[in-house]
């Protein structure tokens, strides 16, 4: 391979996108505007849960009841309700998600010492969101319950109850259980892999389009030297990009970042070359910019939103689906983003992962190599 002819590609490539003044700026925009689109707007962070009430008792024994839920930062009260027939209207206009009902004979059962109902009626309609309700009103309500059970053996018997468990929470890691400390390092992954495919699908399908890869072919390049020239220009765009969206990160969404940098550029340079290479096999497969770009689109975009464990824990998948996700780069990235910011950890723990993304190059190389070298030939 003569790095020359290397540099001479790489040096065209370069005056290209400089040249495409719009495109740079697209490319070097588009992140930023990803990052705090998907920052803002996505969150897996359920609390201010709109609650409506139905107190039919009405006793200081229920308002403390109901005051437990107003405590609390996961559930909002919107309305007080007066009839049961509210409660319907009001969650099929989507205005709560949980109603609490209290039946009129509450606190005579509780201070009878017999088992006290409420009724609390979950709109199942968004079932993430109603499964994660139904989880904190239960804690609520239960936590609720054992107070009054250690009250009513205290008043029995004239003793204080000691606390047989005290459970001491500790959490690592995300101690603000901030859902955007999770999403934000996932992001850029995500962002990586669209921007590094659809930059480099375009190359040699526009070299066909616009009639220079005629001219190409009457050089003594080689296809290796093609890959590598065409690659290393966008790879600079690329390196930017993560600067910006790691920058953002920490500086605007305030993520944790407490691994290291060396370890982090390396694993982006590795995880960009890879993107960066499949870019340039889709180029060489298909001689259509239009067609390139929606090989891109279906091939960076949706694995590495659905099947990299972004979003969706690729533990709930079936069978099938988790052994497909294991062939998404972006699966592996995103365990070593999350490692680097989130935990501190490098490559004794995260290895494994660097290891099948340098694996992924190898193998994408050969591929976008021999697929430019058959078009040459």
């Amino acid at each position: 391979m003569n790095l020359l002819r290397t540099r001479a590609v790489a040096k065209k490539e370069f005056l290209h996108i400089i040249r495409d003044t719009r495109s740079l700026i697209l490319a070097l925009a588009l992140p930023m505007l990803m990052i705090l689109l998907f920052g803002y707007a996505l969150s897996l962070d359920v609390d201010q849960i709109p609650t409506a009430v139905l107190d039919q008792d009405k006793t200081p024994q229920s308002r403390e009841l109901l005051a437990r839920f107003q405590a609390s930062r996961y559930f909002k009260v919107v309305k007080i309700l007066n009839d049961p027939g509210e409660m319907t209207d009001l969650m099929d206009h989507g205005k709560a998600v949980l109603s609490i009902v209290v039946a009129p004979d509450y606190a005579r059962k509780l201070l009878t010492g017999r088992e006290a109902q409420v009724q609390l009626v979950f709109d199942g309609s968004d079932s993430n969101t109603a499964s994660i309700a139904v989880g904190y009103a239960d804690s609520v309500v239960q936590a609720y319950a054992l107070e009054l059970r250690d009250r009513f053996i205290e008043h029995a018997s004239g003793f204080e109850m000691p606390r047989a468990v005290e459970p001491r929470l500790r959490v690592w890691y995300n101690s603000e259980l901030k859902s955007k400390n999770y999403i934000v390092p996932g992001l850029i992954a995500v962002i990586l892999m669209i921007i590094s495919a659809l930059l480099t699908s375009l190359t040699i399908a526009r070299e066909w389009e616009m009639g220079t890869m005629e001219q190409i072919l009457s050089t003594p390049l080689r296809s290796a030297e093609l890959v590598l020239g065409k690659m290393s220009a966008f790879f600079v765009v690329g390196l930017i990009d993560a600067v910006i969206a790691v920058t953002i990160g920490v500086l605007i969404f305030d993520v944790p970042f407490r691994g290291s940098l060396l370890f982090l550029f390396l694993s982006t340079c590795v995880f960009l070359f890879g993107a960066l290479c499949w870019g340039i096999f889709l180029s060489a497969v298909a001689r259509s910019q239009l067609l390139a770009f929606q090989m891109g689109i279906l091939s960076s975009f949706l694995p590495a939103f659905l099947l990299s464990g972004f979003i969706f824990s690729i533990d709930n998948m079936p069978q099938v689906v988790q052994a497909i996700s294991h062939i998404v780069p972006a699966r592996y990235f995103i365990t070593l983003l999350k490692g680097i910011f989130l935990k501190g950890v490098g490559p004794y723990v995260l290895g494994t992962e660097l290891i099948f993304l340098i694996a992924y190059c190898g193998l994408v190389f050969i591929g976008a190599t021999r697929k430019v070298g058959a078009r040459i030939a």
